[in-house]
């Protein structure tokens, strides 16, 4: 029998990544079907208004419905799914937390431009940029291991991927991102043992990212000893 969820997917997309972690937190079967947004096939963009990944087609009684963007997806998988809860019960700390994974986004942002850009200047800014906006996350952080304290959230669905990236840049230039925030830096490594973060890509995720650096002749790479 066919999944009933039906995720449309790039290897390399953090916000793919979110609707993975959130489906294997809740042990939600799905088929993951990857593409190349080189490429994309005419269904896909018959189904995806935006063009971007991912979409999720959940068979209903009417046919199958494609939802689009990555919090939109998250929160009906949080809704729709049995399994662990992945929001506050409680509305203001909802809110809080969606306003995060909102910042989570902006960080994203931020990393397209460090990771595409070949101009040096550029680089520096959108750097500085990532580790002030990680400053702010370390006062929003508490005890761990998670954003919330014990509770796997959505917040953390957001943000491992983003740390995923600095496992590869780790491997070719330190970047001093994390150097004053002491508290990021152990939800990172919390993160990066989940079952459901490692799950999330596939084991050529690193050669993939490498290639997109170099497709970009990025100045990340220029930094390397």
């Amino acid at each position: 029998m066919a999944a009933p969820l039906k995720l449309i997917s790039h290897k390399l997309c953090p916000y793919v990544q979110r609707a993975v972690i959130a489906l294997s937190e809740k042990g939600v079967p799905f088929e993951r079907i990857d593409i190349d947004l080189a490429e994309k096939p005419e269904w896909f963009l018959n189904i995806s208004p935006l063009g971007k990944v991912p979409v999720l087609v959940v068979a209903s009684d009417d046919g199958e419905v494609a939802l689009f963007e990555s919090n939109v997806i998250c929160e009906y998988i949080e809704d729709s799914q049995q399994g662990t809860r992945l929001h506050p019960q409680d509305a203001l700390t909802r809110a809080q937390h969606r306003a995060w994974m909102e910042f989570g986004s902006a960080i994203l942002a931020d990393l397209w431009g460090l990771e595409t850009t070949t101009d040096p200047a550029t680089f520096a800014n959108k750097r500085a940029a990532i580790a002030a906006k990680f400053a702010r996350v370390e006062g929003a952080l508490g005890l761990g291991p998670f954003f919330a304290g014990e509770s796997f959230s959505l917040v953390d669905a957001v943000f491992a991927p983003i740390f995923r990236y600095f496992d590869v840049f780790d491997e070719i230039v330190d970047l001093s991102v994390f150097d004053e925030t002491p508290k990021v830096r152990r939800w990172r490594v919390e993160l990066a043992r989940r079952p459901s973060v490692r799950s999330a890509v596939g084991s050529d995720y690193a050669k993939l990212l490498r290639d997109f650096l170099l497709r970009h002749d990025a100045h990340l790479l220029k930094l390397a000893a």
